[in-house]
């Protein structure tokens, strides 16, 4: 399988069809479907539905999109860091982190880091723990702002001083509202929204004890603020941690922390062993550095 040829297969993905995507990649339209048809001969399924206006991808098909972009990124990422190889530091890096307290570092870390590689630019993925780490997996994140629990066998990670602290989301004019905190027996039959990963479920339900009901989720979600329009929508309670919280209006939505309290731990993560970009390799350098003379 080459890499020119996985280009040809998205450009006619993107394209809906052999001959606009031809035109876009200037090769003639017997050229571009001989390569497809040896691609799917190579890989020994049917990649496409061919209609009659357009083309449609099978399930094979999906996935090797799926996969074709994840392959072309990191080789994209790759040749572009070959290219940083030198005494100037310059480059791209890429960090991914959820919506936590613990992203509020990352602006001054950056800033700090840019007074003296001011060639340095950033990429930042906002996702949960699973998703970044699985990113970072494939190389395609270099740093990930984590929320545990989370398994960090492959990684080598700085854990932060500070805790994420849960909280129930909730509207302003819910009688809830009224309290200073949240306890289990208050949330008994109410409709929730939980976070998507499992593990974090399971300590939001050990901490809800025998009051709590799988009925009662109503939805998950991956990160908070989508949770949050449904809240505003007076739809169920949310369950979160706070770190999002002080970006939503608080004429809308407030939230109450939960009683006993329920923190939880970030870390900042990179893969080990893992060939890093100098632009990348500098940057988790000062991370080190900054939070060795800043979590004290």
């Amino acid at each position: 399988m080459e890499i020119r040829v996985l280009r040809y297969f998205l450009a006619v993905v993107r394209e809906e069809g052999i001959n606009r995507a031809a035109e876009v990649l200037h090769i003639t339209q017997p050229t571009l479907s001989r390569q497809l048809s040896q691609l799917e001969d190579e890989m020994g399924v049917k990649l496409f539905h061919r209609g009659a206006k357009k083309i449609t991808l099978t399930s094979e098909g999906v996935l090797l999109r799926r996969r074709a972009e994840e392959i072309l990124s990191l080789v994209d990422r790759t040749a572009q860091e070959l290219m940083e190889q030198d005494e100037l530091v310059e480059g791209r890096v890429v960090i991914g982190g959820g919506e936590l307290a613990a992203m509020r570092l990352l602006p001054e870390i950056i800033q700090s880091f840019r007074e003296k590689y001011p060639r340095v630019t950033f990429d930042i993925f906002t996702g949960n723990a699973d998703i970044v780490k699985e990113q970072m997996e494939k190389g395609l994140i270099d740093i990930g702002v984590l929320l545990e629990p989370i398994d960090m066998e492959k990684f080598d990670f700085i854990r932060l001083k500070g805790r994420e602290q849960w909280v129930v989301l909730m509207r302003l004019d819910d009688p809830l509202a009224e309290k200073e905190s949240i306890r289990a027996q208050d949330l008994e039959n109410a409709p929730l929204i939980l976070p998507r990963r499992t593990n974090v479920q399971n300590e939001l339900i050990n901490w809800l004890g025998d009051s709590f009901q799988e009925s009662q989720v109503l939805f998950t979600s991956n990160l908070p603020t989508n949770g949050a329009l449904m809240v505003q929508q007076g739809l169920a309670y949310s369950i979160v941690v706070e770190g999002a919280v002080p970006f939503w209006s608080k004429e809308k939505i407030v939230c109450r922390p939960l009683f006993p309290e329920l923190t939880a731990n970030s870390v900042f993560a990179w893969k080990k062993q893992q060939p890093f970009s100098g632009a990348a390799t500098k940057f988790i350098e000062h991370i080190k550095y900054f939070l060795s003379i800043t979590q004290v």
